[in-house]
């Protein structure tokens, strides 16, 4: 069979009117999928850079390693819309891209044997390369996503799955500073063993994908495409484009500082692997946490309304990290970042569900993901060329950029909310309310047990 009929073959499970137990098969599949994606995402998302560094890699490589993967990612979300279209199956275009990003983890373990020479500029390219292939799938995807979750779940089921995933993410990110730490002496063989677990675990990500039912698009969605050029155009006098333009700067701001906490534990304060492993790690614990916490509060009061909060959280991450380089205090302030990106995170994946018309969801997905790629990259190049030039603060020129990062997005945040409307129709909720209402009531309740407890014994003993 040939190879592209093979991938449509796999993806004929097709039908108007799916069953509810196909859906569910469907939605646990989609669970196991991403625990296996998570697997490969825990091995290798905080060790690109440490694998750069051991190639004496320059704080504007460092820079570029994150930027020029990121600018072949939006690229690519971009064109992926037609693509799968000419395909004519969603998930007849997924397959093909999970394995081409599973086999791509077999050249970037061995550039240290089949180069000798400009290892890192290898490095960038095939991490290029790889997160093309990675990021390609993610329109198709969310599109058949939001087909099969039901729009009022939907903030609990991924606050689940996402549950699930953050923390096979942080076991396994473990798992890999432990063998970094274990293998201190040979990390290229550390590495091999990373890389090679991160491969088999995306094969395992395939197998689940592939049996995941994909419901029909209905004839009248097929027919009313809108240009991706129109949609450009409503960038900023749409509700939904305010939206992604939003995301696209708060990710830009964001990354301005992200490559660069790497290099600053490692480099500045001399963690080893075991200590890195953890500080990162304790992000990925709170994640775990609240994710389903953020997900009851979406359905009950709408992505937006939590997107306003957390966005006025997130700023407050690297400002925190410039203020003390104690352990503890690091510690403290990811669990923070842990707890706010959850809900920044979730709430803006729902949000971009819910607001996407169904007929062009596919084409809001990819200009929604390709711009913000697109402040990925640029930010990690602007904080590359910025950072060195910067006057240190504290010693340091990677908390000077720090600051500017957090800065930057409050004032994205304070610029941006006040245009942006939920679409779903739910009630007014106070933020305090919602954020403390699970601590609250306990508290009132036993204090009107304890209350009528000692009025009962006072009338008793009279």
């Amino acid at each position: 069979m040939p190879f592209n009929r093979y991938f449509l073959h796999r993806s004929h499970d097709t039908s108007p009117h799916p069953n509810e137990e196909r859906v569910n098969r469907s939605l646990r599949n989609s669970i196991f999928d991403g625990a296996a994606y998570s697997v490969m995402l825990g091995l290798t998302q905080n060790y690109i850079t440490p694998y750069a560094i051991t190639m004496k890699a320059t704080t504007q490589q460092i820079g570029l390693l994150s930027s020029v993967p990121n600018f072949t990612m939006a690229a690519a979300q971009f064109v992926a819309p037609s693509l799968s279209e000419r395909i004519g199956s969603r998930k007849g275009f997924i397959l093909p891209m999970v394995l081409m990003h599973a086999l791509t983890w077999l050249p970037i373990l061995l550039i240290p044997y089949l180069f000798h020479t400009h290892q890192v500029w290898w490095l960038i390219a095939f991490m290029t390369l790889s997160t093309a292939f990675d990021s390609a799938l993610n329109p198709a995807w969310g599109s058949m996503m939001a087909d099969l979750v039901p729009v009022h779940m939907r903030g609990r089921f991924f606050g689940l799955r996402n549950r699930i995933t953050a923390f096979v993410s942080m076991a396994f990110s473990y798992a890999a500073g432990g063998i970094l730490q274990l293998l201190t002496g040979n990390t290229n063989l550390a590495f091999i063993i990373i890389f090679i677990g991160a491969m088999l675990s995306r094969l395992v990500s395939f197998y689940f994908l592939s049996r995941m039912y994909e419901p029909a698009t209905p004839a009248n969605e097929k027919q009313g495409h809108e240009s991706m050029l129109n949609i450009v155009r409503g960038l900023f006098s749409t509700n939904i484009g305010r939206f992604i333009v939003f995301c696209a700067l708060m990710n830009f701001t964001t990354n301005v500082a992200g490559p660069f906490f790497s290099p600053y534990m490692l480099v500045d304060l001399q963690f080893s692997y075991i200590v890195y492993t953890v500080v990162n790690s304790a992000a990925g614990l709170a994640t775990v946490g609240f994710m389903t916490w953020w997900g009851k509060r979406i359905d009950r009061a709408g992505s937006m309304k939590i997107l306003r909060i957390t966005s006025l959280f997130v700023p407050f991450v690297p400002i925190g990290w410039a203020l003390n380089p104690s352990l503890w205090w690091l510690i403290i302030m990811q669990i923070f970042s842990g707890f706010a990106w959850a809900g920044f995170q979730l709430s803006s994946g729902v949000f971009i569900f819910d607001a996407a018309p169904a007929q062009n969801r596919t084409r809001y997905i990819a200009l929604y993901n390709s711009l913000i790629f697109l402040g990925i990259s640029i930010g990690a190049l602007t904080g590359g060329v910025l950072a060195p030039h910067l006057p240190p603060f504290m010693g340091s020129h990677f908390l000077s950029i720090f600051i500017v990062s957090g800065v930057t997005r409050l004032a994205v945040s304070l610029s941006f909310l006040k245009h942006i409307k939920e679409v779903r129709k739910v009630p007014q909720i106070e933020a305090r309310e919602l954020l403390f209402s699970d601590f609250q009531r306990p508290w009132r309740n036993r204090a009107y047990v304890n209350v009528a407890g000692y009025f009962r014994r006072r009338k008793k003993n009279r």
